[in-house]
């Protein structure tokens, strides 16, 4: 295999199945629940009125990771960046990472709701919710999604949730993922150039998220943009791989100058901070208007800043009384680094408000990757869709269908084989003095922060796909 195959993309975030069982009604009687019942039928369950119904599971199981030992591919790699580092294929997930960013879509109903929303306040608290439900459906999604080749493509297209989807691998050194969705009834645009870049620090990999998100409510001539927050996969060489999102992402709305700030925060040192964000929406005299608080794998809610910061004095009283009590035992564990035990859900302050609440995953989900609903329909091939696709759709990725169809052999065949055709034609168009031209993105100021970014040039559903890459 070609040590060029990079590990990139091992990991861009997560989502939970346990999301509300065992949650006591009180959890919330004092909460005002928005209603999003007739707005989230998100495509994640098959419909029965008509509806275009998508599969609910994969061929085959996933085969076993257990046997595999990493050690001898990472020891050497401590501290340096994951570029360059051939990985076997038995941990890889059957997605291309441009299907992964794909599921960004999963939640679009809190776009919808967003367009709907007069109040610019409403609308950005709907936009934070989406931006933490981009990277809920990745949570215990270990496996690695396949390295996009030069020139790939995917698409998807929802009529029941209301958006088209493009995406391109644009570069390859550095490797750049672009894409572009857009609302059939015209109501938005969601676009951004995805770059993670990733360091493997001994007993876990730590991703740094690069690249600009873009969404534009066109109705309300408005645009957001934000960056995702870092994500880190522990115990990649021993013990359960467990992951976490940390840092600081900041929503700007750049037609009002209103912010929102989110802290995904680190689990810290008893894991009583695990999968928590909290953070505030600001207008543009940075007054603090609303709290928005909960965790990326259950829910998000928001509440006024004074009636928040009232509650978390009197669970700090709580706190302190029961610190006093606790025997704080452990001690640093050499061979793995121990996942914290998950803490009771999100403690709901009274009179908030439900921003969003995560889908539970079907029964099957931890035999087949830990997909969600949504995932599992990614790279369903319908017969009529091959007529309708370009040849560069990473749904006819052979090593793809291949390791889908459970056939791992055969997977890392192709795999290896896609590999040296992109060498060759990498160093074929190197010696004609040829350079790689894409086909439906250009490199350009983001016209809102004003950073290079891939933006979308149009024309990609015209079907017209003459002269397209031969790269499978």
């Amino acid at each position: 295999m070609s040590n060029e195959d990079e590990f990139y993309d091992a990991v861009t975030g997560l989502d939970s199945d346990e999301s509300y069982e065992g949650v006591s009604e009180a959890s919330f009687k004092d909460a005002q629940v928005f209603d999003c019942s007739s707005q989230k039928n998100n495509g994640s369950v098959p419909q029965e009125n008509g509806v275009k119904k998508h599969r609910t599971s994969l061929p085959v199981p996933m085969f076993a990771r257990n046997t595999v030992s990493v050690w001898s591919i990472l020891k050497k790699c401590i501290g340096l960046e994951l570029s360059k580092i051939t990985m076997p294929i038995v941990f890889n997930e059957p997605l291309s990472f441009l299907q992964r960013i794909t599921e960004y879509m999963e939640h679009t109903y809190l776009i919808s709701r967003a367009c709907a929303l007069s109040d610019s306040i409403e609308r950005m608290q709907a936009v934070a919710a989406f931006a933490v439900s981009a990277v809920a459906s990745q949570w215990d999604r270990t496996g690695k999604p396949f390295n996009p080749l030069l020139g790939e493509t995917y698409e998807l297209i929802r009529e029941e949730q209301g958006f088209r989807l493009v995406s391109e691998q644009v570069s390859h050194h550095p490797p750049v993922s672009a894409f572009h969705a857009e609302s059939l009834s015209g109501d938005f645009a969601f676009h951004g150039s995805i770059y993670p870049k990733l360091k493997f620090w001994g007993k876990s990999v730590e991703a740094e998220p690069k690249g600009t998100i873009t969404l534009e409510l066109l109705k309300h001539n408005e645009a957001y943009t934000w960056s995702n927050p870092y994500c880190c996969v522990h115990n990649i060489i021993l013990g359960k791989l467990w992951i976490e999102q940390y840092g600081t992402v900041e929503i700007i709305n750049h037609s009002t100058g209103e912010k929102c700030v989110l802290n995904f925060k680190p689990c810290g040192m008893f894991g009583k901070e695990l999968h928590k964000v909290e953070g505030y929406i600001q207008d543009k005299s940075k007054k603090k208007l609303r709290v928005i608080y909960g965790k990326w794998t259950e829910c998000m809610w928001s509440v006024d800043p004074q009636t928040y910061e009232a509650h978390k004095k009197l669970e700090k009283r709580g706190d302190n009384k029961k610190q006093k009590n606790d025997d704080h035992e452990g001690a640093d564990n050499e061979d793995a680094d121990d996942m914290p035990e998950v803490q009771e859900t999100v403690c709901v302050v009274p009179g908030s408000t439900l921003l969003w609440r995560i889908d539970s995953r079907p029964a099957h989900s931890a035999k087949m990757y830990n997909f969600t609903n949504f995932a599992m329909s990614l790279n369903e091939l319908d017969p009529g869709m091959e007529a309708m696709l370009p040849h560069t759709d990473c749904r006819f990725r052979p090593d793809i269908r291949a390791m889908e169809n459970g056939d791992m052999d055969e997977a890392s065949r192709e795999k290896e084989r896609l590999e040296v055709k992109q060498r060759t034609a990498r160093k074929d168009r190197a010696k004609h003095d040829e350079g790689w031209s894409t086909r439906w993105f250009q490199m350009t100021a983001n016209p809102y922060t004003g950073s290079q970014d891939w933006i979308y040039t149009g024309g990609y559903f015209n079907r017209n796909y003459q002269g397209l890459p031969d790269i499978y």
